[in-house]
């Protein structure tokens, strides 16, 4: 079974940068990061393949960076954050045969 795990975040402020880690246990095809606020959908930040190809919306292209440690630690960075990215962030990790979610981390940027 397909674990995830998700660590970092916690308290940021604003203009700093936020790191963020997650760990997946089993083969997966791609990890990706996305957050959600109260309210709204949740949106993908960035998408990490096997190959660490990486693919970003375009939104998001220059200020978040996404890397492999290895085939089970994904990193997601993000510089000059900004308050209203306050926000829970998750980790997804994508098997041949199911999406495996974390259990969010909830990240605060202080102005």
């Amino acid at each position: 079974q397909v674990q995830v795990v998700e660590s970092g975040g916690g308290l940021v402020q604003a203009g700093g940068s936020l790191n963020l880690s997650c760990v997946v246990s089993g083969s997966t095809i791609s990890i990706g990061w996305y957050r959600q606020v109260p309210g709204k959908e949740r949106e993908l930040i960035a998408l990490i393949l096997n190959n660490c190809r990486a693919n970003y919306p375009e939104s998001m292209k220059e200020r978040f960076t996404i890397s492999r440690a290895n085939a089970n630690t994904v990193y997601l960075r993000a510089k000059t954050v900004k308050p209203e990215e306050t926000s829970v962030y998750y980790c997804k990790a994508k098997t041949s045969w199911t999406n495996k979610w974390g259990q969010g981390n909830k990240v605060t940027v202080s102005s």
